[in-house]
């Protein structure tokens, strides 16, 4: 669904109001939170999709890695997990569900996640996904509306997934590059997570279907800031060049564009095709990370040592300047 389709519908929500509650849906973050004891809250999400490879073991892992990266997001731990599945099982063999499963089961094992269970229900079309449930310090939480004029911005891993897997459905994608894009997205942001826990930074996002735009702008309108971003800084997967992106656009990139565009300022001319990365729809992408720009380095250390090479520093926050974005 569009952004601006579930904006209208969290608008239809009664506001809840609980004590406990510390993260709920007033600013669109990736989880929610919920305080248990003085100690300990859970993180709650749940995220499933029709499949972006045709392999279905991949499949798997990259569904996976997606519905983890919203607890690593929110600074949490993964802790268990609950299958979703839709399958045509009167179609299809029940052995590629199989497979799905099998991956999804890997990446949770790589994030010492635990199974408990799940649910299926026969559907024309594929989709998996996960609910997940973590744990984290109510003191501890990171969410997507405290980002601070004066930091630096951070994105962890590269742009471009959504372009390549639609070029793979097209049978127009080069091996090499899907292989690229299927590394980066069956990728864990778990080291991305604890690099910026040992180093204390102000907000965080991870980047999935509204693209580097939409959800950069939810992090500027939850924070009260405008985020600058400069598009020749943005990281873009390997081989990318190959592509002709804007054969490859989808309409989840036209929305997104649709969702940001009357709260963006561009500055000069920016580059056409970089904007298309701008508002690509990723799967499974990279955390987005507001540092104070005195912890930046540290950070970067950080982001090193724990093996995220991708991370690349693509602007700054600012006090707000009428609009969320300003791109360049």
């Amino acid at each position: 669904m569009p952004p601006q389709g579930i904006a209208q519908v969290l608008s239809n929500l009664p506001k809840t109001r609980h004590p406990d509650l510390l993260v709920g849906t007033e600013t669109h973050d990736d989880a929610g939170v919920y305080r248990l004891t003085p100690d300990l809250a859970i993180v709650q999400t749940i995220d499933f999709f029709p499949p972006v490879v045709d392999d279905p073991y991949t499949f798997g892992r990259v569904a996976a890695a997606n519905a983890l990266s919203d607890v690593y997001a929110m600074g949490g731990t993964p802790a268990t997990a609950m299958n979703l599945a839709c399958y045509p099982d009167d179609r299809l063999d029940l052995g590629w569900l199989g497979q799905i499963i099998a991956g999804g089961a890997e990446r949770c094992a790589a994030a010492g996640c635990t199974i408990v269970g799940g649910h299926t229900v026969r559907d024309p079309e594929i989709k998996f996904g996960l609910a997940v449930t973590g744990t984290i310090h109510p003191d501890r939480i990171l969410t997507n509306a405290t980002a601070k004029p004066g930091d630096v911005l951070y994105l962890t891993k590269p742009l471009g997934t959504g372009f390549v897997t639609t070029a793979a459905k097209k049978r127009k994608c080069p091996a090499d590059l899907l292989a690229a894009a299927c590394e980066s997205m069956v990728a864990l942001n778990k080291d991305a997570c604890d690099a910026m826990l040992a180093v204390g930074v102000s907000a965080a996002t991870d980047v999935t279907g509204f693209g580097l735009a939409g959800h950069g702008m939810e992090m500027a309108e939850g924070s009260k800031v405008t985020i600058a971003l400069d598009l020749a800084k943005l990281p873009l997967l390997a081989g990318i060049d190959q592509l002709d992106v804007s054969r490859f656009r989808t309409r989840a990139s036209k929305t997104n564009q649709e969702y940001v565009d009357p709260h963006t300022r561009y500055e000069g001319t920016p580059d056409s095709r970089l904007l298309e990365f701008f508002h690509d729809a990723q799967t499974s992408g990279g955390l987005l990370i507001s540092v104070p720009a005195a912890k930046a380095a540290d950070l970067e250390r950080e982001l090193k040592a724990r093996g995220t090479p991708a991370a690349a520093r693509i602007g700054e926050v600012r006090a707000f300047e009428g609009k969320y974005l300003v791109v360049r």
